[in-house]
Parts: structure tokens; sequence; C-alpha cells
């Protein structure tokens, strides 16, 4: 029998990321960051989880609990997570002050229409010491660019086609990028009384590139170029952040 071939997708991946020294994927080098500043056995908070995800199961794996908050009712699906709130409105989330150690966001900002009312949220319910870590799209980069000046039919027309996604795969929600520079990124989080830890951007392999040898090798040679200078760090394509809840909490007006 002939071995079945595999997907150039699969070929082109391991032929220029696989074998690049301490390369790792974007959702590694993520959970990672949360692996340094997350003390294990502490409850965390997501953010928009989903039925399923990746980071959910990696947070399982590493805190005492797991409890999620989404605007869907199929966040209740999600195996990994103990407690669903839907919370579907409204200034105030339905959770106690102080209930958690860490909050985590895993490409959830970009679509948040009030960035400093969620933040101020995420404050009240971390205990001081907590951390919010999160992942999100950097403003500056291609994908976010695009994705900000059309309309959002044309999103669910090509993004999961881009990405060589399996059909009956989610559609992009709404995205409004209220908090996706680094920049903003300070100032929501400073207001709201945090304290910075870690904000930084990356540029991993092009996803966006999934569909077209044409568009890998292309989307790889900005990825090459982005990577080739801090200069250049601007126009990454995520940014990775971690802030803290001082212990002797104190806003900052």
């Amino acid at each position: 029998m002939f071995a079945q071939k595999r997907p150039w997708q699969q070929e082109y991946l391991d032929r220029f990321y696989g074998k690049r020294k301490n390369w790792v994927d974007g959702t590694t080098q993520f959970h990672e960051l949360i692996r340094k500043h997350l003390l294990k056995d502490q409850p965390v908070l997501e953010l928009g989880p989903g039925p399923k995800n990746q980071t959910s199961d990696f947070l399982r794996g590493i805190s005492a609990s797991v409890d999620g908050l989404d605007v869907d009712e199929e966040a209740r699906q999600n195996p990994a997570l103990r407690r669903v709130y839907v919370h579907k409105g409204g200034d105030s989330w339905p959770i106690p002050t102080e209930s958690y150690d860490a909050v985590v966001a895993n490409y959830v900002l970009e679509h948040l229409p009030a960035p400093d009312n969620t933040v101020a949220e995420a404050y009240r319910v971390l205990r001081p010491g907590g951390t919010f870590c999160f992942r999100t799209p950097n403003l500056y980069h291609y994908v976010s660019m695009a994705s900000r000046f059309s309309p959002h039919w044309f999103h669910n027309l090509v993004a999961n086609r881009l990405r060589n996604l399996p059909s009956g795969s989610h559609d992009p929600y709404p995205t409004c990028y209220r908090m996706n520079a680094c920049r903003t990124v300070r100032r929501i989080m400073r207001t709201a009384g945090f304290e910075e830890v870690e904000l930084f951007t990356i540029e991993k392999e092009p996803s966006y590139g999934m569909s077209s040898r044409i568009l890998f090798l292309l989307f790889m040679g900005y990825e090459r170029v982005v990577n080739s200078s801090r200069l250049f760090s601007t126009f990454r394509c995520n940014i990775l952040g971690v802030f803290r809840k001082p212990h002797a909490a104190a806003r900052v007006l």
C-alpha cells in the first residue's frame, strides 16, 4: 500500500518552521507565559472559552479549577470548565468580588465594545496579587487592518477559508479592536489599577496563508522581516500580556 501523502500545509510547516531552533507556535508560547506567572492549584476564570479550546484544557491541567464567562450558552458544553457564567450584557459580571487568582483571555479583547468595563470587572473579581493574562491580535498587523476595514460578512466569507479550517467551523465573531495596540492596553490596564508585568508582540507561522502556497510563502516572508529586528515589533501579529492586581490595591486615576 502507498503511504498517504501529507497535506502541503503540514509539509510547509515542517520544512520552514519545524526545524527552526527554539521555534514554538503561538499557543504554546502563550501557555508557557501563563505557566510562568500562575501558581499551581489556583482558581482561574477564563473569558470567552466557547464550547472547547486548547487554553481551557491547558488551564484545567495546572489550576485548582477553571470557570468560564461567556456571552454564549454553548460555553456550557466546555468539558474543562467547572462552572460557566453566561453574561449577555450590563456592566457587572455575575461573579463575587475577589473570587479568582487569575483571569485569562485568549483572543477575546478584540471583540469587546467596552474594554474599559471588562478590565475593571476583571480587576474586581481578582484577589490582590492576582494576574490577568491575555493574547489578542495587534491592530497594526495586516490581518487586523484588513479585518478592521472590511464588513463582517466579508470576514465570514474568507477568514475560515484562508486558515483552511474544516467546514462547519464557527464563523468569526464581530471585532471592535478597541484594545489592540500596546499603548492602549497600557492605558486601559493602568486606569483600572493593574501593574504591568509583561507586554510584548509576537509573529508566528502564517495561519492565514493556509489556503494557498503563494500566500503561505508571501506571509512567511513578512514573518521573517518583522522578526528580524525589534524595530519591527509594532507590526507583529499578536500582543501577549500579563498584568497584576497589586497586593495593596489602589485604583490609578
